[in-house]
């Protein structure tokens, strides 16, 4: 399998030599040769020092991470949420908090506690893609951060948006939510194109979730799934799917998309999913079988409490690492020649 991933938050600073150690002792040996960091603003932005989270990792610390990285020949891609996850509980993220003529709900307040579901459906905010001024700011911490990290590829998130083409928005109010969605999509592509960068987002907006069956959350059910016709073809799609072993993937091969299949938590799945993409690649036309392009772990959780629980954990706990162990053992007898 071309790519066999890793996805989880950035380590903070107390926290990055022990997972220095995770990724040369336990990813690399185990074939693991792309890894997603997903960065957000713990890092120590000069071009917008102001988005910068508390204790963020220095240029110095992500010198490390390249450096080990580059040994194990490890594919590093740092991700920063874009459009979406603006948001969380009763938080805004650093972009909005900062700037937040950039958001897409204003009226939508925080709540002094949150729960879903709720009244407004706030699950997190996004910013307004039409924004004349957001790309300016968006456009410099991806370069920034891809830059630090030598890095040919950059993911922007973009999953789970639910606030988009909002009503009482005067730029994108009313607007069509596909075409919207694209043209974020193609405006981030065309940025990181022109600097020899790929872009990967998550693919659950781009999946009719009334019409599969996925729901809200897996799919999307505010109109933005016809995207995918409206988007360039080699933006590489990360499939999620954690409780159901859903064929998604080969409907995003054959629109043209390069894809691959990530779990969270559940081995028994994991290994499915190995199998699946194993049977895909194998028994597929010529014109599909490269673009299954292998699987991807994901952790939801940050560093320091993943090496602190998961990976520490009773063999037999449902968890992310167990998950990890359960699919990498499946891809190893599927494929023992990968390394």
């Amino acid at each position: 399998m071309p790519v066999r991933g890793f996805c989880i938050a950035a380590p903070r600073p107390a926290g990055l030599e022990p997972f220095i150690t995770f990724i040369d002792k336990e990813l690399a040996p185990r074939g693991v040769n792309t890894l997603i960091l997903r960065v957000d603003y713990n890092y120590q932005f000069q071009t917008h020092p102001e988005l910068r989270d508390g204790n963020a990792l220095s240029q110095e610390d992500v010198k490390k991470l390249v450096a080990v990285c580059r040994k194990d020949s490890i594919h590093l891609i740092p991700q920063i949420n874009l459009l979406g996850h603006q948001s969380g509980g009763k938080s805004l993220g650093s972009l909005l908090a900062q700037y937040p003529e950039f958001d897409e709900t204003p009226w939508v307040k925080m709540p002094e506690h949150y729960e879903w579901p709720n009244a407004d459906r706030l699950y997190c905010k996004s910013y307004c893609p039409l924004h004349p001024k957001v790309h300016e700011v968006v456009f410099a911490v991806m370069d920034e951060v891809c830059d630090v990290f030598e890095t040919d590829a950059f993911h922007a998130g973009m999953d789970e948006v639910f606030y988009l083409g909002e009503s009482k928005c005067p730029r994108c109010g009313g607007k069509d939510k596909a075409e919207l969605f694209a043209g974020e999509v193609r405006t981030l592509h065309d940025h990181l194109h022109a600097k020899g960068r790929r872009l990967w987002i998550w693919s659950d907006r781009l999946l009719d979730g009334a019409a599969n069956g996925l729901g809200e959350w897996e799919g999307s059910t505010n109109g933005t799934a016809r995207a995918i016709d409206l988007i360039p073809k080699d933006v590489m799609l990360c499939d999620w799917h954690y409780e159901q072993d859903v064929p998604t993937a080969p409907y995003l091969a054959m629109k043209g998309f390069h894809v691959v299949t990530c779990p969270w938590k559940s081995s028994q799945l994991a290994v499915w999913q190995a199998q699946d993409m194993a049977r895909w690649r194998s028994r597929s036309p010529a014109e599909l079988r490269d673009r299954f392009e292998g699987v991807m772990q994901t952790v939801w959780s940050g560093a320091g409490s993943f090496l602190n629980k998961d990976y520490n954990s009773q063999p037999d706990a449902t968890n992310s690492w167990n998950c990890f162990t359960a699919m990498f053992g499946e891809i190893r007898k599927l494929q023992p020649e990968d390394k």
